[in-house]
């Protein structure tokens, strides 16, 4: 749909709102890491999006304009007085990113688009960026299939790296049953190899536990430490559907995120 801009945009529910709030609040709060490798030691801190989407959304309900993602955090960071010295976005819609870059470009942020998947554009990224500068990924999902272990594993060899991660746990409840049955693959994508490391003999809420707890211990077989706050977010009836929690390389960013998160809500799987 046409955007306030002259760019289409998205339709997104109001939780989306949350989400942006809780991604600039930890580009904020990291703002004197970050200026510190812009000027120091010219290595660069750059910001990560392999699910940029358009750049601005149209609340479902309100009908109120709200920028995307990378907008939201290039903002966050020229008003913290640390802006990013790269932005990388990707999606696997081409015209959604075309439309990422020109909002972005319009705010002079240094924006370096790359094509295809979130995993063709984690490994071109990753093949980009300076080894030894600082690094922020936000992976933010449509589904719980597409958040890619793969992804997180070629991202995960940048020795600073932070990764702030939406899980659908929404999928986690309600697609058990059709990948139990292989009726779909988005938890093998998501964690490959939980067939043999998970008890299918138990009731589903377990069995999810057991799902999400396996995904942590991929996670952290790869050096990065996972921190224990998980934000959960809720829809406009409740419902519970999804958590943003944050993996790295360092322990200083689990801090970060602490602080952040606030609320510190635990994996329910009721």
């Amino acid at each position: 749909m046409q955007g306030d801009d002259g760019f289409p945009v998205e339709e997104v529910g109001s939780w989306s709102k949350e989400k942006h709030h809780l991604l600039c609040k930890y580009v904020d709060i990291t703002r004197a890491v970050r200026r510190k490798w812009l000027s120091e030691n010219g290595a660069g801190a750059t910001y990560i999006d392999v699910f940029c989407g358009p750049g601005r959304a149209q609340v479902r309900k309100t009908g109120k304009f709200i920028d995307g993602s990378c907008v939201a955090a290039w903002k966050q960071s020229v008003k913290a007085g640390a802006p990013f010295s790269t932005v990388y976005v990707a999606d696997v819609d081409p015209q959604r990113c075309s439309f990422a870059v020109q909002r972005l470009s319009s705010l002079g942020a240094p924006v370096v688009p790359i094509r295809g998947d979130a995993l063709v554009a984690a490994r071109a990224i990753v093949g980009q960026v300076n080894p030894y500068g600082l690094h922020f990924a936000f992976l933010d999902p449509w589904n719980l299939g597409e958040l890619r272990f793969e992804v997180i594993r070629t991202l995960s060899p940048l020795r600073r790296i932070d990764m702030l991660i939406h899980v659908s746990k929404m999928d986690l409840q309600r697609n058990l049953g059709f990948n139990i049955t292989g009726q779909q693959v988005a938890f093998d994508q998501f964690a490959p190899g939980w067939r043999a490391a998970v008890n299918m003999s138990q009731s589903h809420q377990r069995i999810r536990v057991e799902v999400f707890d396996y995904w942590r211990r991929l996670v952290e077989g790869l050096g990065l430490s996972h921190s224990p706050e998980m934000r959960l977010v809720k829809g406009s009836r409740q419902q519970h559907l999804y958590w943003l929690l944050l993996v790295a390389k360092h322990d200083l960013a689990a801090q970060f995120w602490k602080s952040v998160a606030a609320q510190q809500n635990q994996p329910t799987f009721l």
